[in-house]
């Protein structure tokens, strides 16, 4: 392959598959976990809990769909509840998660942690605003749009470089940047793949002129008994 001159013949009958020279990068979404109670109960700010029975089960059902990849590098976030999910698929291909801080959950400022569970649950009108306004900055405080959206992009493209040919990287994330990283890749609204499923992982490809595909979203049939 010489400089962009690079072609690929695609059959449309088939599944897709990778080119040689792309990338190929799973972000599995974390198990499920009890929302702090308190505000109290945050950790440095952030809502940062483990997993709990359910979860736990979602994370085993992880490492047993990823057991047959060839897995290059798997990465986590600060966050407990994506290092917990990680831990037995690291360990079962013999890799060290690397903690990628970019890919860490939206900050909900006000309401991170108790709060947003607490108004999703009433129906406020703020929550419903933002949803179907489709923006978390209009929650006070909040990360901003524009920087979310760049650390985003670094981790996304960061986690791809770390994939190599015929191999997978795998990063261990949260819903809002799941749906972050498919918005800029297909072009969609900004929340139209937020209802990602925990310990859910969706596929995407980084193509050898560094464009991205999406290939799945929101596999679950590992979860189901």
């Amino acid at each position: 392959m010489a400089g962009d001159d690079w072609r690929v013949r695609i059959d449309f009958q088939r599944a897709l598959t990778a080119p040689e020279g792309a990338r190929e990068v799973l972000l599995v979404r974390h198990g499920a976990c009890d929302p702090p109670a308190t505000v109290g109960d945050l950790i440095g700010g952030r809502s940062d809990p483990s997993l709990n029975e359910r979860g736990r089960r979602e994370a085993a059902a992880v490492t047993e769909a990823l057991s047959g990849l060839e897995i290059s590098a798997t990465f986590t976030t600060p966050l407990r509840r994506t290092g917990e999910t990680a831990a037995a698929t690291a360990a079962e291909h013999g890799l060290d998660p690397e903690v990628v801080a970019d890919l860490v959950e939206i900050y909900l400022g006000e309401w991170e942690g108790p709060g947003i569970h607490e108004r999703g649950a009433r129906g406020d009108a703020e929550f419903v605003r933002v949803m179907r306004e489709q923006r978390w900055d209009l929650i006070p405080g909040a990360e901003s749009a524009t920087g979310f959206a760049e650390r985003v992009r670094r981790g996304l493209e960061h986690v791809a470089d770390a994939a190599g040919d015929g191999k997978v990287a795998v990063a261990f994330t949260h819903s809002a940047v799941i749906a972050e990283c498919l918005r800029q890749v297909s072009g969609s609204e900004p929340f139209a793949f937020l209802l990602n499923a925990n310990g859910s992982y969706s596929r995407l490809y980084r193509m050898p002129d560094r464009r991205w595909v999406v290939a799945s979203f929101n596999e679950t049939d590992h979860l189901r008994d």
